[in-house]
């Protein structure tokens, strides 16, 4: 059987996947506006965003294209087992050498993100990020990125060897276990970018505070982000287990939104919470690191595929490229059309909550306001909603929230 060429086959059509749903992304451009979103750019912000949006989408497929060259290039020429042949001949070195092959590579495809950030970003007023702030995150997401491959590297070479046929179930439940412990510290690593200081006394905090304790949560603190250290685009979010949260708010938001507003968005927030939506993501989650089990469990098996690229037996790195640009990446649409699905109907469930709560005023006003800052498209193609959208557009939030409230 000839893998090489199934297995780059495979590869491109998950390229030319992408670049269907990137046409599809930048014919967005031309779809009339709904009623009840026209008043969220005026002309010139309507033409600016035009504009931005055709830039991005075009710079997104010179990437995609780039990217799609590079590995081609790497896979065709065996380049992974040349670039492993010069560590030391044990499985977890090789393992690292194409592992730190596949960093690299992605990081020589940074001048798009480059020119993303400082070029594009910047021309339309977005971008706050200086060269050195830019240039150290990269560095940080590099070897944070190379760490955590390696780390999942080593868990899939570890539990082969031990389990053998019996890696897909226990490889699911540690893949998840890992998610859900990255999660629980992606509070302590955005410290690595980001300040965070306490949000101060006054009417916003008190109306937060109120709004979380009514519906039985505790406050652990309400701190500001300075997000706008590198953007002018606003979010906020919960985190933390169980009933105890910690709200984070971008200043950008502090400084955009009314406190009502602010509170309309984490009364949306309280809805995921209310209906065990976290929960549900977790389940799906699951789901997906089972479907990654058993995608590593064909391939560790398979010792010709690795043969076909050069290599002498197998690559657990390479297993790893193979599982998750190839394999995974063939069948994630389908996995995606539904979990996306399922987002959107937990999106509207979430924003019947603020409803409930007396703020769907304002939480159409602050997803307008969101909407403007954040230059979203407010009519995006039909078809790249249902596979690639996990919220609602605009327009179908604000009709079921009206609806909603009768």
């Amino acid at each position: 059987m000839h893998y090489k060429w199934i297995v780059i086959a495979a590869f491109a059509l998950v390229y030319l996947y992408r670049m269907v749903l990137s046409a599809l992304s930048l014919a967005g451009k031309d779809r009339p506006l709904p009623a009840n979103v026209a008043d969220v750019y005026d002309r010139e912000t309507y033409l600016q965003w035009k504009a931005y949006h055709t830039e991005k989408a075009r710079l997104d497929m010179w990437r995609q294209t780039a990217a799609f060259a590079a590995e081609l290039l790497l896979l065709a020429a065996d380049a992974y087992a040349w670039f492993a042949g010069f560590f030391p001949d044990t499985l977890f070195m090789r393992m690292l050498g194409v592992l730190l092959l596949s960093a690299l590579t992605d990081a020589a495809l940074l001048p798009f993100e480059y020119y993303d950030v400082m070029r594009i970003e910047e021309k339309y007023g977005f971008n706050r990020s200086t060269k050195k702030t830019f240039w150290l995150d990269q560095l940080k997401n590099f070897l944070i990125g190379l760490i955590i491959m390696t780390a999942v590297g080593a868990i899939l070479m570890g539990l082969h060897l031990w389990l053998g046929d019996g890696l897909i179930i226990v490889f699911a439940v540690v893949m998840t276990v890992l998610a859900l412990g990255i999660s629980f510290l992606y509070p302590y690593l955005s410290r690595v970018f980001n300040k965070f200081t306490p949000l101060p006394e006054g009417e916003l905090r008190e109306k937060l505070e109120r709004l979380l304790t009514k519906n039985g949560y505790q406050v652990r603190a309400i701190q500001v982000m300075d997000a706008s250290r590198r953007s002018s685009k606003s979010n906020a979010y919960f985190t933390g287990f169980g009933k105890m949260k910690t709200i984070v708010l971008y200043d950008t938001l502090v400084d955009s939104l009314t406190p009502d507003e602010i509170c309309a968005v984490f009364a949306h927030e309280l809805g995921h919470g209310l209906n065990k939506d976290t929960l549900k993501r977790q389940l799906q989650s699951f789901v997906m690191m089972l479907v990654l089990g058993i995608l590593a469990f064909f391939t560790v098996r398979t010792p010709e595929l690795f043969r076909a690229f050069g290599f002498e037996n197998v690559n657990y790195g390479f297993a790893l490229i193979l599982v998750m640009n190839v394999e995974f990446a063939l069948v994630s649409p389908l996995f995606g059309l539904l979990t996306n699905g399922l987002s959107r109907r937990a999106e509207y469930r979430a924003d019947r909550q603020a409803v409930r709560e007396g703020c769907g005023e304002a939480l159409i006003s602050s997803l307008k306001k969101l909407a403007r800052e954040n230059f979203s498209d407010l009519s995006p193609h039909p078809l790249l909603v249902k596979l690639e959208y996990s919220h609602p557009t605009l327009s179908q939030r604000i009709d079921a929230i009206r609806k909603e409230r009768g």
